[in-house]
C-alpha cells in the first residue's frame, strides 16, 4: 500500500473535537422521513451517494439530481468523502430530505489497520474484505480506509446500490466499498475526470468494465469513451444532466438598454476564459459599442483578472460580482441581455463539459454566445452564416464560436447586444432544455438503470435516435408556443437513454481537454 497521507484540515476530528459536518447538512439529515433508511418497506432500493465532498456549491446539478430523485420516490443515502469548505450554501439544500453521512479520514497507520480489523471481524464484511485485499494494498492508503469504512456505513444505512459522481476519487472509493460490502457501484462520468492528462486511463477502463452501468453527460463523452475503451462500455449510457425547469421562468422578452448588459458566471479559473471577455469588452469600447459585463464567481484567478480590468481602465464596463447563490444567479439571468460562455482549453488540458449555468441560460430566456469545447456544440447549435466573411457562426439556439477566438467572440457579441426581436432563437433553446435536460427525465432514467438486472439498458422514449450532427440536430425550432406544450408533456414522458446506441468512431474535430 502506497505511503499514508499526512494529515489535512479535511479529516476527521478526533474524539471531542467540533463535528466536520455542517449545520446544513445536519439540517438535511434530521429532516430525513423516516430517520433510517432501513426503516421502509422490505426490499426498497436505497441508493447511496458517494461523493468527494457534500454539499459544495459549485455542485448545483448534483443537488437537482438528488431532489428529483427524491421526488420520484426513491430513497437515498449521501457520503462525503472530505468536509465541506465552502462558507456559503444554495437554499435548495434545505429540500434535500436524504441523511449526510461523514466518511472519516486518519493518517494514522496503526489506528488505520486498527478499524479495518475491527470491520473485518464482522461476519457479513469477512468476506468482502478478503476478496478486495489485493486491491486495498494496491490503492492510497486513504482510499482504501475511506472504502472499508464507507462499506461498513453503507451496510448500516441499508443500502442496496451504491453510485459516484466524477470517475475519481469518489467512484475508486465506490468501487472497493462495492467490493467489501457485495454492492453494485454506478457512477457518473463529467469532463476533468475523464480527459485530464493526469487520468489513470487503466483504471477508468476498470471501473467502466466493472460497474453495474456507467453514465456520462454528453454525446461528445460517450463517444470519446466508447472509441477509447470499446470492451469495456457495454453498460455505459448517456444520460443528461437534468434542470427543474420551474425553477427557471422563461423571460424572452428584455427592455432595450441604452447600454447593454452581458453576464458570465462560473469559477475564476483558466478555463472558463474571462479573461478573453474582458478582451472582448475593450475591443467592443474600441470600436464605440458600449456594453457593461457582470462576472459571478470566485476562484483563484480573482486578483489576475481584477489587474486586466484596471489595464484597459474598465472599472465602471467590467465587475466581479463574487460567489452568487443558485437564486440569485437566477435573477442575474433575468436581468441581463446576453450570457457569456467564452470557454478555453486550460494549459493542463482541463477543458468544461457541460456547465449548468449555460443550460439555465438557455432555459431563463437571455441570447447565449458560448466558445466551442466538448459537448458545447450540442446545445448551441444550427447552422452557419452562409457568407464566408461573417465572422461567427449564428445559431438555432445561440451563437458559437470557437475556443480562445478573440475576434469572433467580439463580433458574436457585437451581434448579440444588438436591439431585435431574438424570440425565435431564444424560444429553440428553451425548447431543447426542456427536451433533452428534464431533472424528471433524469431520475427516470437514473431509476431505471438502477433497476436494471444487468445496467446493460433501460426503457427509451421512442424517438429516433441520431448520431451527433445529423439532421435531428438541425431540426426547424418550436413557435413559442409550442414550448408550455413540451414542458407539460415531461411528466408523462417514459425515461429515455437519449443517444444510448451503438456509436461508431467520432467524425470531424478532436478537441483535446
Amino acid at each position: 500500500m502506497p505511503a499514508e497521507p499526512q494529515p489535512t484540515a479535511e479529516q476527521s476530528p478526533q474524539p471531542g473535537a467540533p463535528d466536520p459536518v455542517p449545520a446544513v447538512a445536519h439540517a438535511a439529515a434530521e429532516s430525513a422521513a423516516p430517520a433510517s433508511p432501513q426503516a421502509g418497506q422490505p426490499g426498497t432500493p436505497v441508493v447511496g451517494y458517494v461523493l468527494k465532498m457534500y454539499p459544495r456549491f459549485s455542485e448545483t446539478f448534483i443537488v437537482s439530481e438528488i431532489l428529483a430523485r427524491e421526488a420520484a420516490g426513491e430513497r437515498i443515502v449521501i457520503f462525503s468523502l472530505r468536509t465541506p469548505t465552502d462558507a456559503r450554501f444554495h437554499a435548495e439544500l434545505a429540500r434535500v430530505k436524504a441523511p449526510v453521512i461523514q466518511i472519516p479520514r486518519t493518517s494514522n497507520a496503526s489506528k488505520m489497520w486498527e478499524r479495518i480489523g475491527e470491520v473485518a471481524g464482522q461476519q457479513d464484511l469477512q468476506t468482502g474484505i478478503a476478496r478486495a485485499l489485493p486491491d486495498l494494498l494496491a490503492s492510497e492508503s486513504d482510499d482504501a480506509f475511506q472504502a472499508v469504512m464507507l462499506a461498513q456505513a453503507a451496510r448500516e444505512a441499508g443500502v442496496t446500490h451504491l453510485h459516484a459522481h466524477f470517475a475519481s476519487v469518489a467512484t475508486t472509493v465506490a468501487r472497493l466499498a462495492g467490493m467489501i460490502a457485495g454492492l453494485p457501484y454506478s457512477f457518473t462520468a463529467h469532463a476533468k475526470d475523464i480527459f485530464h492528462e493526469e487520468v489513470d486511463q487503466q483504471l477508468l477502463q476498470r471501473k467502466l468494465a466493472e460497474a453495474h452501468h456507467a453514465v456520462t453527460i454528453s454525446e461528445y463523452n460517450l463517444r470519446h469513451l466508447r472509441r477509447c475503451f470499446p470492451d469495456a462500455t457495454a453498460t455505459l449510457h448517456l444520460v443528461r444532466n437534468g434542470l427543474n425547469l420551474d425553477r427557471f421562468p422563461y423571460t424572452p422578452q428584455r427592455p432595450q438598454r441604452a447600454v447593454p448588459r452581458i453576464l458570465a458566471v462560473g469559477r475564476l479559473v483558466e478555463k472558463k476564459g474571462f479573461g478573453l471577455l474582458i478582451d472582448a469588452v475593450a475591443q467592443l469600447r474600441s470600436r464605440g459599442i458600449r456594453v457593461t459585463a457582470d462576472i459571478a464567481g470566485d476562484g483563484p484567478l480573482a486578483a489576475e483578472l481584477e489587474e486586466k480590468i484596471t489595464a484597459y481602465d474598465l472599472h465602471d464596463d467590467v465587475h466581479l460580482l463574487g460567489p452568487r447563490t443558485q437564486a440569485e444567479i437566477t435573477e442575474l439571468l433575468g436581468s441581463h441581455d446576453v450570457f457569456a460562455a467564452p470557454f478555453v482549453i486550460g494549459s493542463d488540458g482541463n477543458a468544461d463539459g457541460l456547465p449548468t449555468v449555460l443550460l439555465e441560460a438557455m432555459a431563463r430566456g437571455i441570447r447565449c454566445v458560448a466558445a466551442d469545447v466538448t459537448a458545447v456544440g450540442e446545445v448551441i447549435r444550427g447552422e452557419p452564416h452562409s457568407a464566408p466573411d461573417s465572422g461567427p457562426w449564428r445559431r438555432e439556439t445561440g451563437w458559437l464560436v470557437p475556443t480562445g477566438d478573440l475576434q469572433a467572440l467580439t463580433e458574436a457579441l457585437a451581434e448579440a447586444v444588438q436591439p431585435g426581436d431574438h424570440t425565435a432563437m431564444t424560444d429553440a433553446a428553451r425548447r431543447l432544455v426542456a427536451e433533452q435536460f428534464d431533472s424528471h427525465r433524469q431520475a427516470q432514467q437514473l431509476r431505471a438503470l438502477v433497476a436494471s438486472p444487468t445496467g446493460a439498458a433501460a426503457p427509451q422514449n421512442g424517438r429516433q435516435q441520431t448520431e451527433p450532427g445529423t439532421a435531428a440536430r438541425s431540426a426547424p425550432a418550436a413557435p413559442a408556443a409550442a414550448i408550455p406544450a413540451a414542458e407539460a408533456s415531461r411528466a408523462e414522458a417514459p425515461a429515455s437513454l437519449a443517444a444510448d446506441h451503438a456509436l461508431g468512431a467520432p467524425e470531424g474535430r478532436e478537441v483535446r481537454v
